[in-house]
This record gives C-alpha cells, sequence and structure tokens, in this order.
C-alpha cells in the first residue's frame, strides 16, 4: 500500500490540508476526487476533512485507494524484470497480446498478471503505461496504482522516457546513423495499417546500424522512439525501403528466418515515479530474434 507523508513547516503554518496536497503531492483532480471520496487522509494518524487547517509538526499522510482489475486469471508465465510496490516491469514474450479485446478476449497479459498476482499474493489494478505489438518482446511497464500511472506517462509526454528497441531490417542500412522524422497516420480507418501521411501525428525514430550481413541482405538495428506512435517503428523503417524482417503488414516477411517481426524492446530509462530515482532495465535479445542473427552471420 503505498502512502505519502509530508511534516508540516513553518512555512506551511495555517495552510488547509487540502492545500498541503495540492502543493507537494502532483496527484491528478481525478485522484484527488477518489482519495477524499475515499477518506485517506489523515492529519497526525486521525482521520481529517480537507479544511482543518494545519500547523508546524503536524504530519498529513494520504493512502493510495486499493483497486484490482477483473480479468480472468490465467496461466501464463509472466516475466519479471523489476518489481516493488508500485511498478512492475516485465519481458513480455512475442506472440501474446496486452490487454483483452473484442478479436481477443482471452489469452493475454493482463490475464496473465491476474494468475500472477494470485501466486504472489498481490492485488492491484493493472495499468499498462506503455504497449507493444502483439508480436514485438520486450519491457512492458505496469503501474500499480494511478499516481504512478500518471507520473510516467507525463514523463513519456516530456520525452524524458528513453526507449530502444532491436531490431533486424531487411536490406543494407548505408548510414551508420540517421533520424526519420515523418507524420504517421492512418490512411484508411477500416484498415490496422498506418503510414507517412500529410497531417498524421509527428513521429520521430533514431536509428543506429549495429551489424550489417551484406551476404544475406539484412541489418541489425538499435531505434531509440522521441514519440510512440502505433506501428511507428515498423512503418517508418518500411518507407524508407527496410522493413522489419518478418512483418507481414509492411513488407518483411521471411519465414525462413523467423516467424514473427524481428523487433525487441530492450531497453528502458525512466525516473521512478515515487523514488526520484533514474532507472535503466534491459531485456536480453530473444532466442528467435537470436537464432536470425546466428543465420545471417553464417
Amino acid at each position: 500500500m503505498t502512502e505519502f507523508i509530508h511534516k508540516v513547516t513553518a512555512e506551511d503554518d495555517g495552510m488547509e490540508v487540502r492545500e498541503i496536497i495540492r502543493q507537494y503531492f502532483d496527484f491528478s483532480s481525478r485522484l484527488r476526487n477518489k482519495i477524499k471520496r475515499e477518506k485517506l487522509v489523515t492529519l497526525n494518524d486521525t482521520e481529517t476533512p480537507g479544511w482543518i487547517r494545519t500547523k508546524p509538526g503536524d504530519v498529513v499522510k494520504i493512502t493510495l485507494p486499493d483497486e484490482k482489475s477483473s480479468f480472468e486469471p490465467e496461466d501464463i508465465p509472466v516475466y519479471p524484470v523489476y518489481e516493488d510496490n508500485d511498478i512492475l516491469i516485465i519481458n513480455k514474450q512475442p506472440g501474446i497480446i496486452v490487454h483483452p479485446t473484442k478479436g481477443y478476449p482471452s489469452g493475454t497479459v493482463a490475464n496473465a498478471l491476474m494468475h500472477y498476482m494470485e501466486d504472489t499474493g498481490q492485488s492491484f489494478k493493472i495499468r499498462f503505461v506503455n504497449r507493444l505489438d502483439m508480436d514485438t518482446s520486450g519491457l512492458l511497464v505496469i503501474a500499480k496504482n494511478a499516481y504512478c500511472q500518471n507520473h510516467y506517462t507525463s514523463q513519456m509526454k516530456s520525452n524524458t522516457v528513453e526507449k530502444r528497441y532491436i531490431s533486424i531490417v531487411k536490406g543494407i542500412v548505408e548510414s551508420d546513423r540517421g533520424i526519420i522524422d515523418l507524420p504517421i497516420g492512418r490512411p484508411d480507418p477500416d484498415n490496422v495499417a498506418r503510414g507517412v501521411m500529410e497531417g498524421g501525428a509527428p513521429s520521430v525514430t533514431h536509428y543506429t546500424v549495429l551489424e550489417r550481413f551484406y551476404g544475406k541482405g539484412y541489418t541489425l538495428v538499435e531505434l531509440l522512439l522521441e514519440t510512440g506512435r502505433t506501428h511507428q517503428i515498423r512503418v517508418h523503417m518500411s518507407h524508407i525501403g527496410h522493413p522489419v524482417l518478418g512483418d507481414w503488414l509492411y513488407g518483411g516477411v521471411n519465414d525462413d528466418l523467423i516467424g514473427r517481426q524481428a523487433l525487441h524492446a530492450a531497453k528502458l530509462s525512466f525516473t521512478h515515479p515515487i523514488t526520484g530515482k533514474r532507472m535503466t532495465l534491459e531485456a536480453p535479445v530473444p532466442d528467435d530474434m537470436q537464432n536470425a542473427i546466428s543465420i545471417l552471420r553464417g
């Protein structure tokens, strides 16, 4: 259970409890209202209304509300990379969708997490703060409370979350590094495919060549996202003539090398919403991509 504590100083003398909360804690208005509704604020360990005035030495404590998701638990493996009371970061395996949809009502990461909570004696509402395509593997962030979700989302909006991917793309990428700054949109609302188009959302992808497989006509690249549009890497790389290997939607199919798009969310840097500590996490390249790389090197 996450708690926030503030000891009232001389400068705060006379401030109302609700003013203390607004000034010292970056809660959304929705979360503040929920905290108020559920009476989760105490002053010197006694439940208190927001209008009470404080004096130096008083201790204001806010407890975040308990919440739980209602997905059906399913015994699907979960691979934690980092976990504490506030966030969970997993290495998502390829071939599994993140959240239930009409087309995929079960067998998702959300169902797996419900089972994981049962196994570990936890209870929290599942809040995905980043998304990965079904066939993309790698680091997936789950916030365990609304505060952490809002804080992480704010970091993404201010471009302070660093997301690096590893991918095998078709063709030999000639420049050692480059920037693709092209807007992405959805040309046909009835088609899932995105594309570079006038009037699309601003989208920026940085790429760096890690290795070229001249004999086979493929390149291993690292990609850094400035923005997080749907299918961004896949669309940008396809647009410059280097679709992601195995990507059937954007022209990179080669079933002899890999049965899915060769795209892996390998590294993530962000500021922990509670501790304020800068964190960097990595997930190893999965076996199917390692196998494809070995074949291309052979």
